[in-house]
């Protein structure tokens, strides 16, 4: 089969490897929809292989994709029944640890005690391919009023939001600020409309911003517009701030107004990796009572919950995606994703 491998410097080629065979404990996916990430700009962008960014593994080819779904075709000799079956409709959690610690026993296999066996798409073989080979104990059902696109999203996109929302406990009486319109902010967006939140959405890109009134964003503000973020918050919260916020951006002033735009005892929260902010402890956080969360992904019980919940709401989780590839359009998928100015892509093996 034919995989796409990152090879950094924003270079990348399909390259043929063995169709992959189940080990014991294994299953194989027929892939269906792999989503194409932000977090995957950090390896097709990075001047080397995944061990220096500091996620360990030898630097061979590896097939790219951390947001898979598909359909089990192959089932390991000692995977039960209940379990995994051919034909089934399935996500993948995209982490494999030791499988019995107290993170990996409550789902969180990338907080893993003795650290993480593979990141799938990164250090061991992902999604941009025909087949792919997972433990059974990173796999997810989905359910049927949920298409495989739409799997794909919540595989990581899409879950990271919903853990985020969870951290925050988000409410029906609450307002929320969301930094940064790509998909992890606009699925953040769509699960917080639902949830029966009001929604302020913020970007510096006009396309993206627009994209999320459609998204059920109640207000959008663009901070190239107008820099006094927080007072345009204020304006829209009788004076108090909002109750909670998101910062997907990754952007520093952005982190920072995420802090300043809660009310007192409010709840702000980090998702965008990298980077930095520097905030007045005092002001920001101790005096105003503030807490300030970090959220990296979610569970493969969160992904599952996100799953419920999109279903039973009759969310269309689809419409995240504005481009569909081919395997073999990965050069210009990944030129276009790269410019970080559109939706999202995903590749339908």
């Amino acid at each position: 089969m034919q995989g796409i491998v990152f090879l950094g410097n924003k270079k990348l080629e399909i390259q043929n490897f063995e169709d992959p065979k189940p080990g014991p404990d294994d299953v194989i996916l027929e892939i269906q929809a792999s989503g194409m990430c932000g977090s995957d700009l950090k390896f097709y962008r990075a001047s080397g292989g995944p061990s220096s960014l500091g996620l360990g593994g030898d630097d061979k080819p590896v097939i790219a994709g951390h947001e898979p779904c598909g359909i089990v075709v192959e089932v390991g000799s000692n995977v039960p029944k209940n379990l995994a079956y051919k034909g089934m409709r399935v996500m993948q959690h995209h982490y494999s640890g030791c499988g019995i610690c107290p993170h990996c026993s409550t789902g969180w296999q990338q907080l893993c005690v003795d650290g993480v066996k593979a990141v799938y798409g990164v250090t061991g073989n992902g999604a941009h391919a025909k087949y792919m080979k997972c433990p059974i104990s990173t796999i997810v059902p989905l359910r049927e009023e949920i298409s495989f696109i739409a799997g794909a999203a919540i595989s990581c996109g899409t879950g990271t939001a919903w853990g985020a929302l969870d951290r925050l406990d988000l409410r029906a009486s609450h307002t929320i600020a969301i930094f940064g319109m790509g998909p992890v902010g606009l699925s953040a967006v769509m699960l917080a409309h639902k949830m029966g939140a009001r929604v302020i959405a913020l970007d510096t890109n006009t396309q993206r911003l627009n994209r999320s009134i459609e998204f059920g964003a109640d207000h959008i503000i663009n901070p190239e517009d107008n820099a006094d973020v927080i007072s345009q918050i204020k304006d829209l919260t009788n004076g108090l701030g909002v109750h909670a916020s998101i910062d997907a951006s990754s952007s520093s002033i952005a982190r920072l107004n995420a802090i300043k735009c809660v009310r007192t005892w409010g709840k702000a929260c980090f998702v965008g990796e990298g980077g930095d902010v520097t905030i007045d402890v005092s002001n920001d956080l101790l005096r105003r009572q503030v807490t300030l969360i970090g959220s990296w992904t979610f569970s493969k019980h969160g992904q599952a919950e996100c799953a419920n919940f999109i279903a039973e709401k009759q969310i269309d989780v689809d419409k995240l995606f504005t481009h569909t590839w081919s395997l073999t359009q990965a050069k210009e998928a990944y030129e276009l994703f790269d410019l970080q100015s559109d939706g999202k892509g995903v590749f339908t093996p």
